[in-house]
């Protein structure tokens, strides 16, 4: 058998707060609060969402509101991310960056600071319980007026180094340009907070050009549309511009029809860098571990690629350069063990 994936250490850069909620939870919460759940997020879960035109996207983004309304209490936010942090932990995920957009919860938890706050509070506490080094990013809506990015940047801002270490943009990338966003991530930057918009997937490279070049993106949320453009993929790779590509949910949201036609060999052997990630496990059905399980099974990386995706997805990390140092080593570490094949084979010698 070729080397464990759960206990290769990597980092996860692309997990939305709602979306990483256990599916047994949600359940759970429902039941308790006497929510009513439609039959695609309990006994016809995970669902079968088609989001490419604007009927499927209202009903992929209807499921996600229907799952935000049963994480009703403060309580309610540190189980989630207790759990969270405990499922990264068994898949080898050693470094979580995990994207909230804090209006979606701040009439309920007293307004958008204290909503960041009790974020923030539960994350790092849940990180230090499970051995997980936990960050925030904090991301606007792009749905929404820019001037309310404006003002999440600047509450982003004011929480570098206590916890957020990103500004992010979100949902259907078909209703705002990036560009009109410029401004809040301007305020980001310069606050020095990384630029991780989402780009590239349900609309082509233009998308992503627009989060390059109007918005100094440091990583792109998907940007799998790149491999339509040379080019862009050449410009990406030169200046090490990461893409945090998450198979099942573009298959569960019918970008891609099957998990083998997301172009993740032609980005990664283009040298663009990749970061794995789950996107939203809640309403796709798979964790981290899954993403890498498919680098080997579908996409036919050997261990040493796969070892090299962990890389990338540290160095293009805000994790501290020291805990980048020993992640580093600890994959070279798995890198260098023998498989149990090699193992076998010894033994048989």
């Amino acid at each position: 058998m070729p080397r464990p994936l759960d206990k290769l250490p990597k980092a996860h850069l692309h997990l939305h707060f709602t979306g990483s909620m256990r599916h047994s939870t949600l359940i759970e919460l429902a039941r308790e609060q006497g929510l009513h759940l439609p039959d695609a997020l309990e006994q016809d879960w995970p669902p079968r969402l088609r989001a490419t035109d604007e009927r499927g996207w209202f009903r992929f983004q209807r499921l996600y509101d229907i799952a935000r309304s049963v994480l009703s209490k403060p309580e309610h936010v540190y189980r989630l991310l207790r759990e969270t942090a405990e499922d990264e932990a068994a898949a080898g995920s050693r470094w979580l960056e995990i994207q909230v957009d804090p209006s979606g919860y701040a009439q309920r938890f007293g307004g958008l600071t204290a909503t960041l706050e009790l974020v923030l509070d539960a994350a790092a506490r849940a990180g230090e319980q499970a051995g997980v080094g936990m960050a925030v990013v904090v991301a606007a809506n792009r749905t929404k007026h820019p001037l309310d990015a404006n003002t999440l940047a600047r509450l982003a801002a004011q929480y570098v180094g206590k916890g957020v270490v990103g500004f992010g943009l979100s949902n259907d990338e078909r209703r705002g340009q990036a560009r009109d966003f410029e401004r809040a991530f301007r305020i980001a930057k310069r606050a020095g907070l990384l630029a991780v918009p989402h780009g590239g997937e349900l609309l082509g490279p233009r998308s992503i050009a627009q989060c390059v070049d109007d918005l100094e993106a440091d990583r792109v949320g998907h940007g799998i549309r790149a491999a339509e453009d040379q080019r862009l993929m050449e410009r990406l790779a030169d200046r090490q511009i990461c893409c945090e590509v998450c198979p099942t949910s573009n298959v569960g949201l019918g970008v891609a029809e099957r998990a083998a036609d997301v172009p993740v060999r032609r980005l990664f052997d283009s040298g663009v860098p990749i970061a794995l990630g789950s996107d939203d496990p809640l309403l796709f059905g798979s964790r981290l571990l899954r993403q890498y399980e498919l680098a080997r099974d579908v996409y036919g990386f050997r261990d040493a690629e796969i070892a090299e995706l962990a890389r990338q997805s540290i160095r293009s990390s805000a994790a501290p350069e020291a805990v980048r140092k020993e992640l580093q080593k600890e994959i070279d570490d798995w890198l260098v063990s023998p498989s149990a094949e090699s193992s076998a084979e010894s033994s048989a010698e």
